[in-house]
């Protein structure tokens, strides 16, 4: 039945090479006629493809059946496979059917079940599916090999290395033969996982090996590069060249090594960036001695260079009074993007030394000609917080106009708007919190808005009862970057082989672009390691200069950036324990991603342990509360279990109030009761404020901010109401 609906000839009989020439060659050909008629090689055709973000042109949009099964487990999905493939596979199309023969195939080899039948649906797919030939002949040879069959397998290898010698899946065919090349995976093959392996073993054999340890700097993604980098500047600086020192120093950039990254771009090749770095690297370390004269070098050497307007704000704060005044008077001749924050530099010197009507004329320069700045802004939220604290509330309202209209920070609106609330300024209270949820979506202070303009998303004393309905099925969007091989790998869920493919496709792995750097985060996250991928997003706001920012911003408009940032992992243990223990399910979830960043085997300084960071001797407490009889906090399931029950207990102790019951699963009772006995919890989003520890008042809103987020990603009630303020 299967060789039926294969309708192919098997490998003896059909001469596959020349069948494969004579259809890429008039594929070829066709397709770029097509692209001619099309206008997609002229400059106005590249437009036109650059604007939509085609990602390639053969990789077809997939039936809708096939990218639900590709995201569940070999098992779950291997009945609904084979249905699309016999019954329904006339409806497919041919790059669906191929989708569909290349998973059923794949998945038998991953289990080591049935090779003959996976051949079969291998066979010759290659032809059909050309995007991941390389991969088809490598699975090809996996089956033959589970078959003892050797020498289809060289047969095959030869036939890859000859038509894909740089393909990433050179390595695990040579590891699948048992051939050793070192030579070949050091020279061709540095990024590859066994590459790096086989580095990191010929290190412990004999650690007097610079040139791997250089290897490992310049192309590993890992964690653990700072003692290999250290190693380097050590033992081997003599051996080091300019291009080799600035590798290190973007390492060192990347992990805040601070000092460490401006010793490396110190010795590297000139530039504004290497420069800039190296200064500020020793200013932010306290080496100011070392940080004005690199600062002093990029002036002299690089006077336009925008990084040389960042130099001069910076000399300035470690320069004497005369001197910073003239730096900063450059910057504001010649950066216009520095002028705000060097006329408030300069306001405060002129204060130090009261020279009061200078120091308000360069501020008046920015409140009048800068109104939208960022340095303005803060300042009227200083004078609005005043104010606010002397219980002038108009005074505050005042202050608050220009940030309710042009700040991008959630809190200092929010508070404009309350401010506006509490003098019966309705209408202008109800824009200011429209304008969080548009601008600022993500933050805690867009949940406190929703609160306020009354929709039903749960209030700290209503929040636990709530059972949201929650949608998790997402739209498909492809990767931001990468080859029509890797988009399709990530299509299929085929995540391994992706995340090789997107590290041979990658120019620079110690310094990413901002869509390789987000295109790694997803892959990350789809391969378990939820932590690193979400901090790896999170670095992206980090980056320096304005066209990355830019791109940035742009990646959050995709749906892909937010629910990477909040997934929603162990979906069917918080859905059952929550529903068990009658709390909102997307409350458990938030704590658990403020706790661990769905970690399973995170511990932490005071003992917690696991997924919802719980305290052993806790845990045994609520076993014996619960009559569990048999547990393992760093087992997901158990975790969550204990975990679930201890905040729904939290929540009784304080009457349903979230508020109270989150800050004490961070402080403790202990410490709770006595902020209830101190502060007025008449307003308590003043309450949050005056919280006197620091992490209790970011875990609070943190937790209360992940569960805004998930309720606006997976309940689509909110999301319609969202998109009506956003259309």
């Amino acid at each position: 039945m299967l060789k039926q609906n294969l309708l192919r000839k098997s490998d003896e009989e059909q001469p596959k090479q020349a069948h494969y020439r004579i259809r890429w060659i008039f594929s070829s050909v066709s397709v770029l006629f097509l692209l001619i008629c099309l206008g997609f090689l002229t400059p106005q055709g590249r437009k036109f493809r650059s604007k939509f973000n085609f990602s390639g042109s053969n990789v077809e949009e997939p039936n809708t059946k096939i990218l639900s099964l590709a995201s569940q487990t070999p098992t779950a999905r291997r009945d609904a496979l084979q249905q699309l493939f016999g019954e329904s596979a006339p409806l497919l199309s041919l790059q669906d059917k191929a989708r569909v023969r290349y998973l059923l195939a794949t998945d038998l080899l991953n289990q080591g079940q049935d090779p003959k039948t996976a051949l079969e649906y291998l066979r010759d797919l290659e032809i059909d599916y050309p995007v991941l030939a390389p991969y088809i002949l490598f699975h090809q040879a996996q089956a033959y090999k589970q078959m003892e069959q050797p020498n289809k397998v060289t047969k095959i290898g030869q036939e890859l290395r000859a038509n894909y010698p740089n393909s990433p899946v050179i390595p695990d065919f040579l590891a699948l033969q048992n051939i050793s090349q070192e030579k070949l995976l050091l020279e061709q093959f540095p990024y590859h996982r066994l590459t790096q392996d086989l580095i990191r073993q010929k290190i412990k054999q004999n650690p007097e090996q610079w040139e791997l340890l250089l290897l490992l700097a310049k192309y590993s993604r890992d964690s653990d590069l700072v003692p290999i980098r250290d190693r380097l500047v050590l033992q081997y600086a003599a051996k080091l060249n300019k291009k080799d020192w600035e590798i290190l120093g973007l390492g060192y950039w990347r992990d805040g090594e601070n000092r460490k990254a401006a010793d490396a771009y110190a010795l590297s090749p000139p530039a504004p960036q290497n420069i800039y770095r190296s200064a500020r690297g020793f200013h932010l370390n306290g080496n100011f001695t070392a940080a004005k004269r690199a600062y002093q070098k990029l002036i002299r050497e690089y006077h336009d260079a925008q990084e040389t307007g960042w130099a001069l704000v910076h000399l300035a704060r470690l320069s004497s009074a005369d001197e910073a005044i003239a730096y900063l008077d450059i910057a504001i001749n010649k950066f216009p993007n520095q002028v705000p924050e060097a006329l408030l530099a300069q306001a405060k010197i002129y204060d130090r030394f009261n020279k009061t009507e200078k120091a308000k004329a360069s501020r008046d320069k920015v409140l009048n000609n800068y109104q939208k700045s960022h340095f303005s802004l803060e300042y009227n939220w200083e004078m609005a917080q005043k104010a606010a604290k002397n219980r002038n509330i108009v005074s505050a309202w005042q202050w608050g106009q220009a940030i309710a209209i042009n700040s991008d920070n959630p809190k200092h609106i929010f508070w404009v708007g309350k401010w506006a609330q509490q003098l019966g300024k309705t209408s202008e209270a109800e824009t200011a919190f429209k304008r969080i949820i548009t601008i600022a979506p993500q933050s805690y202070y867009a949940w406190r808005a929703a609160v306020l303009l009354d929709w039903d998303v749960g209030d700290f004393d209503s929040l636990r009862s709530l059972n949201p309905n929650i949608s998790l099925n997402k739209p498909y969007e492809p990767l931001p970057m990468g080859s029509e091989t890797l988009q399709e790998l990530y299509l299929l869920g085929q995540y391994e082989s992706a995340w090789v493919q997107f590290q041979s496709e990658i120019s620079n792995p110690q310094d990413l672009s901002v869509a390789e750097q987000f295109t790694e985060s997803i892959l990350l996250i789809k391969l378990g390691k939820i932590r690193s991928g979400i901090q790896n997003i999170l670095d992206l706001s980090q980056k320096e200069y304005p066209h990355k920012i830019a791109q940035w911003r742009s990646l959050r408009n995709l749906d892909s950036y937010w629910s990477s940032l909040f997934p929603f992992p162990y979906q069917q243990e918080i859905l059952n324990y929550s529903q068990q223990d009658q709390i909102n399910p997307l409350l458990v979830l938030s704590v658990m991603r403020k706790e661990s960043t769905f970690e399973a085997n995170i511990g932490s300084r005071v003992g917690a342990v696991g997924l919802m960071q719980v305290i052993p001797r806790t845990a045994k407490w609520v076993a014996k509360q619960a009559d569990i009889k048999d547990y393992v906090l760093s087992k997901p399931e158990d975790n969550i279990k204990i975990g679930t029950w201890y905040l729904a207990y939290n929540h009784k102790r304080y009457q349903d109030n979230s508020l109270f019951a989150v800050a004490s699963y961070n402080a403790g009772t202990g410490n709770v009761n006595q902020w209830l006995r101190r502060y007025n919890t008449k307003d308590l989003d003043v309450f949050v404020e005056q919280i006197p520890f620091q992490e209790t008042k970011d875990y609070v809103e943190g937790v209360f901010g992940n569960y805004w987020n998930y309720l606006r990603l997976y309940n689509p009630k909110i999301q319609k109401l969202i998109k009506e303020i956003n259309p």
